[in-house]
């Protein structure tokens, strides 16, 4: 999952970034608002985490542009201003959720966990394909009722597929999963995660749509991976 994080206080967004980072999702920082709207215009993000009091202007300023995309990302407002006025502010121009500042980040992973499950296409807590059973919202997988121990990129690979289980993911789409502005990666490098998660989930649950991408399936319950 790919956030973009819209904060000026460079110290806070370096600590929201360590964080989310180590529970498998991918944050890219807008210190203002110009830098979020081409941030926007290049990147599909999952989720925006919004400061509304930014050096160039006010954060809800940014919501149009975010209505205006063609699939639009969770947006969850970060901010200080604690007045029920400015809440309703904020919910009424599109916001998803709403979080005071200073905030715990455990609180932010959990709401951006329940607004990702209110979104989810499929509804349910847990996404069973067969013998195998994805919990998006404990980062837990199971096969045949064992756990499987997935690395943090495997994970915001799977997160991506799993909570929209019935789409054809490009491998754009999902390589923006993995990494943010100023990683490198390789070319082959999806092939690599995809290949990873075949081995441990077992080949049947991820198809290949060649010239499209890739999308989770039901396999057999005798899959031998």
């Amino acid at each position: 999952m790919r956030i973009l994080l819209v904060e000026d206080d460079t110290a806070l967004a370096g600590a929201v970034c360590s964080y989310l980072a180590a529970k498998a999702f991918v944050v890219d920082v807008a210190p203002g608002l110009a830098e979020a709207r081409a941030a926007l215009a290049a990147v599909q993000y999952a989720a925006v985490l919004l400061d509304l009091h930014l050096g160039d202007g006010d954060g809800l300023s940014l919501l149009p542009d975010v209505r205006a995309l063609g699939e639009r990302p969770i947006v969850i407002v970060l901010t200080a201003r604690d007045q029920v006025t400015d809440r309703i502010r904020g919910l009424d121009a599109g916001a998803d959720d709403y979080l005071i500042k200073p905030y715990d980040p455990a609180e932010l992973l959990a709401r951006l966990r329940a607004v990702e499950r209110r979104r989810s296409s499929h509804g349910a807590p847990v996404l069973r394909l067969g013998t195998l059973e994805i919990d998006v919202a404990h980062d837990l997988v199971r096969k045949k009722g064992q756990a499987v121990v997935l690395t943090q990129k495997e994970w915001a690979l799977l997160r991506v597929m799993a909570t929209r289980p019935e789409r054809i993911h490009t491998r754009e789409r999902l390589a923006d999963a993995l990494y943010g502005f100023g990683d490198e990666a390789d070319s082959n490098t999806l092939e690599v995660f995809i290949s990873r998660l075949r081995r441990k989930l077992g080949h049947g649950h991820i198809q290949t749509l060649r010239g499209l991408g890739y999308r989770l399936a039901n396999a057999p319950e005798d899959d031998p991976a």
